[in-house]
């Protein structure tokens, strides 16, 4: 991973990249587990997608030529997680992760309303970086723990690459606060506009209670949510910038996207609505 200087990262502290997951194995999966397995899948799997897809814009004019090279890395990581995440999913309902990711409608992307902003400037980006990958590592920590062992052994793989995440985002965090006047200002209105929605990552997921029940999800989102946030509020108060609403984890955050979204799908299925059955 290459990238900004990451010795001194912000909370939280990154998992440990031994960490392993103790899962308990699901011999056979009702047709209602299936079903919100299925649910979840998609959503890790858009979220990466798309957060992915937006970061990739990045390459070739990002404010620094090493950040180039860092932000496309990172881009990358994030789609071999959806890559692998679509494929999870495509075993289970038995469907091909090319389908999943290119051919559905806008409005079948189950994505968290936090990645419906534009990709806006420099400091909006790290603001969007830092409260998506903290969230999302409260929830892979939970889902490390997964009854469904196909899901926690492909998440210990992730978090190893996550935790690079969390420390080029969190010494992006600390730089531009730093610098007062346009940089602290531009990443404060940036986490202020977000604020309302960075909580989405823990919406409500139809069929939690199975997964609860199964221990497919071993902690509801609200408790994630919770967790996420006794997280990041300190790091952000000691900053002294805004921090964000719990109340982003409403029932429908995945839903009804963003004008910006179906802009950004225009452009990643552009190649693929070409010839839609074509080998390639």
């Amino acid at each position: 991973m290459t990238g900004t200087d990451t010795r001194a990262s912000a909370s939280p502290t990154p998992p440990p990249p031994n960490s392993t997951a103790t899962a308990r194995p699901v011999d056979a999966l009702t047709p209602a587990v299936g079903a919100a397995l299925a649910g979840l899948l998609l959503t890790l799997a858009d979220d990466e997608f798309v957060v992915g897809f937006a970061d990739s814009e990045w390459t070739g004019i990002a404010p620094l030529l090493e950040e180039d090279v860092a932000m496309s890395s990172l881009a990358q990581d994030e789609l071999g997680h959806a890559r692998a995440f679509y494929g999870l999913l495509g075993d289970l309902v038995g469907d091909d992760p090319d389908h999943l990711a290119y051919d559905r409608p806008p409005e079948e992307f189950r994505h968290c309303r936090l990645l419906d902003h534009p990709r806006g400037d420099w400091a909006f980006t790290i603001a969007r970086r830092y409260l998506y990958d903290t969230a999302d590592s409260a929830r892979l920590e939970a889902l490390a723990d997964s009854s469904y062992k196909p899901l926690a052994e492909l998440v210990a793989k992730i978090r190893r690459e996550e935790r690079y995440h969390l420390m080029h985002v969190g010494a992006w965090l600390r730089r531009l606060v730093s610098i007062e006047g346009e940089p602290r200002d531009r990443l404060s209105a940036a986490l202020e506009t977000l604020a309302a929605d960075a909580a989405s990552v823990f919406a409500p997921i139809p069929g939690e209670g199975e997964l609860l029940a199964s221990g497919v999800l071993p902690v509801s989102m609200l408790e994630l949510r919770d967790r996420w946030l006794a997280m990041v509020e300190p790091t952000l108060t000691d900053l002294g910038l805004p921090v964000p609403s719990p109340d982003g984890a409403r029932s429908g955050a995945r839903e009804d996207h963003s004008d910006a979204f179906r802009w950004l799908w225009t452009e990643f299925t552009m190649v693929r609505k070409i010839d839609p059955e074509a080998t390639w």
